[in-house]
């Protein structure tokens, strides 16, 4: 009996050594889910999307026409989007701007209807603004000057004519002329309307007038416009 556990126990110890390990179980990598952008990136990248077609089409002169696809509506998307937004509220006032000084340059004109217009735009966009306001008021009052006019340019009106480039030159020409026109209104008592194409100018050819008549008080007023002209009537 010892003999045989003897044996067992030694084929036991000859079959331990031989044995090979289990193979590894492969491990399984399991590659990460892909993610979007976020809503806060979309929202972000939409901004700038709009940004950029508002200052496209502000270059283009699309500012409040075609309805969706102008500066103005595009910028109203991007308050929208962020009502804080500083660069789609200075772009709305760089509109307002850029419409005022096209309105002031017709005016200038004495492009009445233009200038309406392109004021009715900048309420459009920004309601009761105090550029447009400003400019509203200079064309009521240049309207108002030109309905006058109507009645000095009527029957018994005297218009005299003062050649651009003398006048430009401030020549020995027109000097003359204007001292010429001066006895004239001094001697009928005649009311003045200057027509300059600048404040500059109209400032000038009062100086002058007074200039020729001293102690004579010259009464009219000036008006911008072109071609350069006065306006005589008797006074009333």
């Amino acid at each position: 009996m010892k003999a045989v556990t003897v044996f067992a126990t030694g084929a036991t110890v000859l079959l331990a050594g031989c044995a090979t390990p289990p193979p590894p179980v492969p491990q399984v990598v399991v590659p990460p889910a892909p993610t979007g952008p976020s809503p806060e990136e979309v929202r972000q990248r939409t901004i700038r999307h709009f940004l950029t077609r508002a200052e496209v089409a502000q270059r283009e002169g699309f500012i409040t026409m075609p309805a969706g696809a102008s500066a103005y509506d595009f910028y109203l998307q991007v308050l929208q989007l962020d009502p804080g937004n500083t660069q789609a509220k200075a772009g709305i006032q760089t509109l307002v701007m850029h419409q005022v000084d096209r309105a002031r340059d017709a005016l200038r004109r004495r492009s009445f209807g233009q200038v309406s217009s392109l004021l009715n735009t900048a309420d459009e966009i920004a309601p009761g603004n105090p550029l447009s306001a400003e400019v509203r008021a200079q064309l009521q009052r240049e309207q108002q000057r030109a309905r006058q006019d109507v009645t000095l340019d009527g029957p018994g009106a005297q218009t005299v004519a003062l050649p651009p480039a003398e006048l430009s030159a401030r020549s020995e020409v027109m000097v003359q002329m204007l001292t010429t026109t001066a006895q004239r209104i001094q001697q009928h008592q005649l009311r003045v309307i200057i027509v300059a194409r600048d404040d500059a100018e109209g400032r000038w050819i009062y100086s002058q007038l007074r200039q020729a008549v001293p102690g004579y008080r010259v009464r009219g007023d000036i008006k911008l416009g072109n071609p350069p002209r006065l306006l005589l009537q008797k006074s009333r």
